[in-house]
């Protein structure tokens, strides 16, 4: 009988701190997305006499909402350890981020990683999927630049000039430095097998915990972000194609994102809103290429993504054995970094997002009654 009455107060107990979580994050998203967007509103006329400043300071409040999201998952016990190259160096130059794609706590994973990498996050242009324009989330990242893209076949050639004209219009003109995709195209599991009757057809490497990935989108921003150079690679000395204004010197870093669950078992947001999984550190392998390294032209793209996406099926292989990434080449052992987010700046952008909220509230209220 103990032991029953135990386990009834563990899962009660689970079940009751998910309710809370739940109740909190519903609160924290009716009074932070509101709040963004009702600012930016305030801000137009700043747009229009000076739009750099108008997009550092929407990057600065994208940033908190980003930060919010990580939280969720930080007091849960949902931390990460990062392996690899340390990407801060780099941080304020232009980088384009490759990852392997598992679930949805992916995006949630790289929300939190990428929070103490200097101004990345604020300058980020995420690729995602289209469906993520219809979330609760999806109205902030129409504000901020991102670019929802369609899958299949039947929309590919489309969405592929789509990107290219939404980075000439967007990138620059908002001073975005860093953009996300996941050139899988989809999660693993849905997509595994599909990739391995493919690899099998075409005689390519067999893949078990990645697939192989798709280059229209990494193409489309190679060739448009990056100086090409004439024996068909991409540069950093000359000016890139588009000729927006404001625009630097373009795409100078690909960094190769890896991330790792413990046994394979992927988070996803329900468990970040709820948190009922006990605590569990994601591991994150960063591997950076100078921009002049890589190639553009279809073929040789084509053979070094696949090389890059065969090194995490590697490298991810090698965690599930022994649950640490490899050392890099030429060294004896592999160093972990703890990333760590700070609990009172946490609590200080928590308390503004609230704040904002009952000043918003407190203005429309006042409003109305002066109308009506």
């Amino acid at each position: 009988m103990a032991p029953l009455l135990e386990t009834a107060h563990k899962l009660g107990w689970i079940v009751l701190k998910s309710v809370l979580r739940f109740t909190f994050m519903f609160f924290n998203n009716c009074v932070a997305i509101p709040s963004y967007c009702l600012y930016l509103i305030l801000l137009q006329p700043l747009r229009i006499l000076d739009s750099r400043t108008f997009w550092h300071i929407e990057g600065i409040m994208f940033k908190w909402l980003l930060a919010m999201v990580a939280s969720w998952g930080w007091v849960a016990g949902y931390t990460v350890t990062e392996w690899g190259d340390d990407v801060r160096p780099i941080s304020e130059d232009e980088a384009m981020i490759i990852v392997n794609h598992q679930s949805t706590g992916d995006v949630c994973t790289l929300m939190m990683c990428l929070q103490d990498k200097g101004t990345v996050v604020r300058k980020m242009l995420w690729l995602m999927d289209h469906v993520f324009k219809y979330t609760n989330f999806g109205l902030v990242s129409l504000i901020h630049g991102d670019f929802f893209i369609r899958q299949g076949k039947a929309h590919r050639d489309k969405q592929l000039v789509y990107l290219k004209d939404h980075l000439d219009q967007y990138y620059y003109s908002r001073d975005r430095k860093w953009i996300v995709l996941f050139p899988e195209g989809g999660f693993l599991r849905k997509r595994r097998e599909t990739s391995q009757a493919f690899a099998k057809k075409n005689d390519l490497p067999h893949l078990t915990h990645v697939t192989l990935p798709r280059l229209g989108a990494t193409q489309v921003i190679l060739k448009t972000l990056g100086p090409l150079q004439e024996n068909g690679s991409l540069g950093t000395d000359n000016t890139p194609p588009s000729q927006t204004a404001g625009k630097s010197r373009g795409l100078q870093w690909v960094v190769d994102v890896t991330i790792a669950y413990p046994s394979a078992q992927p988070m996803d947001i329900q468990t970040w809103i709820f948190g009922y999984r006990p605590p569990t550190v994601t591991h994150v392998h960063y591997r950076t290429y100078p921009i002049k390294d890589v190639p553009v032209e279809t073929e040789a793209l084509t053979e070094w993504l696949y090389q890059r996406f065969v090194e995490k099926e590697e490298l991810l292989a090698h965690f599930y054995q022994t649950g640490a990434f490899p050392p890099p080449k030429g060294q004896k052992e592999a160093v972990s970094r703890e990333m760590t987010l700070d609990p009172v700046w946490l609590c200080v952008i928590q308390s503004l997002a609230f704040a904002s909220g009952y000043l918003w509230y407190s203005v429309l209220q006042y409003v109305y009654c002066l109308l009506f």
